[in-house]
């Protein structure tokens, strides 16, 4: 007999709410310091502003991006998506870090132009301002999204919180080559900060990619949440012994199928109301998780696909 959980558990509709603003701030946030970047860019002819403004305008299409996938992935399962819609969410990592990693490579070309030909950076004071305000802004949002995440798992919010994390270093590293260029007269300052930013944003774009690629591929959970779910289901005196565990993730939701080995001798019923008090335990354990068991009978060999856990 196979029990499962029928559905797969909702983030409730705090966590929902929640990671829907995030995305709405998101979005906000990047319109604005879109705007406020290309004016500073204009004003100032500084190519370390515009890698900034590069990194903001993938974000402002990243972001959109992302709020289209939350929005997805909140749909309730349905008819023709029984295990939900979360792989919207690592759908959207997997472009976020591509668009990301294309934006390095420009400001990389940009950049080597300037070392080549550099040139003055104009109104240095009006974009260090700008930069100021834009530094508030992008680190507002990630705190807020650093909450988010804590509290919904969500790979959609994360990978935007990693991207604009970048924009805080990309900030900071233009007030810094903008002070070198204007007061010091250190040209080299302005590419080579811009260099800094697009290495920044390569490492950056290498972790969103790394973690939505093992989504859609289903990888398994980690070791250590593997050894857990093997302890919570061990510590039932009645299970004799587990195999078949099978793990993965979608978004923010996990997914946890194995066998249970009983009693031959136990009635179906008991059967029944162990493997729920399993499955009660496992769902404490891992709140958003689907979780599925199978019981079968203590001493029936496993057929050798299934034996390994």
């Amino acid at each position: 007999m196979t029990h499962s959980h029928a559905d797969v558990p909702a983030l409730g509709p705090r966590g929902a709410a929640l990671m829907r603003r995030a995305a709405i701030a998101s979005v906000s946030i990047s319109l604005f310091l879109v705007a406020i970047k290309a004016l500073g860019y204009f004003l100032t002819n500084s190519v370390a502003m515009l890698a900034s403004l590069a990194d903001s305008g993938l974000d402002l299409f990243t972001s959109t991006l992302n709020l289209i996938a939350i929005r997805s992935a909140l749909t309730p399962a349905d008819e023709e998506h029984r295990f939900g819609h979360g792989k919207a969410e690592p759908l959207a990592g997997l472009a976020q870090g591509a668009f990301i990693a294309g934006s390095a490579l420009f400001l990389v070309i940009e950049s080597v132009i300037r070392l080549i030909t550099p040139e003055p950076i104009e109104n240095g004071g009006l974009a260090i301002w700008i930069m100021v305000i834009s530094l508030a802004a992008v680190g507002g949002l990630v705190l807020y999204q650093r909450y988010v995440v804590s509290h919904t798992r969500s790979l959609a919010v994360g990978a935007d919180r990693a991207h604009y994390t970048t924009d805080v270093v990309s900030n900071a590293g233009v007030i810094l080559a903008v002070v070198l260029a204007t007061y010091f007269h250190w040209h080299f300052a302005d590419p080579v900060i811009a260099l800094l930013v697009a290495a920044f944003m390569v490492v950056s774009a290498s972790g969103v990619v790394r973690v939505s690629y093992d989504q859609l591929m289903d990888r398994e959970l980690p070791d250590a949440d593997r050894e857990r779910i093997k302890s919570i289901v061990m510590r039932h005196p009645e299970v004799r012994s587990l195999h078949d565990l099978k793990t993965r993730a979608a978004g923010a939701v996990s997914f946890i199928q194995l066998h249970i080995e009983l009693d031959p001798a136990m009635s179906l019923m008991r059967a029944h109301e162990l493997s729920d008090s399993v499955e009660q335990d496992l769902m404490v354990a891992f709140p958003r998780a689907e979780v599925i068991i199978h019981q079968d009978p203590a001493g029936v060999e496993a057929p050798p696909e299934l034996a390994k856990s």
